[in-house]
């Protein structure tokens, strides 16, 4: 299996590359987020370290049992050959209906064939009111076009 676009990345090729997790990611689907991932892909994720897909796919299960109405920002920060940083934004609700806001970065490392061998993350929440959140597309689904990504937001 591969995942275009492949490394060595260029500022388009790597966007691009975002943006696809991104969609992916909005979802809320683990099965298919996982296919982006190498069999033995290595993750960071806050304080939890983990490896391989099956791992992934548990992990997401139990985040989006518990993030409800997730909706995700991510743009791209930084590339290089076979890695790419990008920050991110994603607001949604606990069971009680408050609504948080997850800020972070990732770091991601590609094999040739383009799937993402390693993932750190760095996360920070927020607890905000509903009459606060910026993201209002219905979830699950990917950004619509005519919301600007975190570039081009006040924030």
């Amino acid at each position: 299996m591969s995942r275009p676009p492949f490394p060595p990345f260029t500022r388009e090729t790597a966007a691009q590359k975002a943006r696809m997790a991104e969609d992916a990611w909005n979802s809320c689907d683990p099965e298919r987020v996982s296919l982006a991932y190498t069999e033995d892909s290595r993750w960071r994720n806050r304080s939890e370290f983990f490896e391989g897909r099956a791992a992934i796919v548990a992990f997401l299960t139990r985040k989006w049992a518990k993030e409800h109405e997730y909706r995700l920002i991510k743009d791209l920060w930084a590339f290089d050959d076979n890695h790419i940083a990008v920050r991110f934004q994603y607001e949604w609700h606990d069971d009680a209906g408050q609504w948080h806001r997850s800020y972070g970065n990732e770091q991601w490392e590609f094999d040739a064939v383009g799937l993402m061998r390693r993932r750190e993350a760095s996360i920070n929440d927020l607890m905000i009111a509903e009459k606060d959140r910026r993201f209002h597309w219905p979830a699950p689904g990917s950004r619509p076009a005519d919301v600007p990504g975190l570039s081009e937001s006040p924030f």
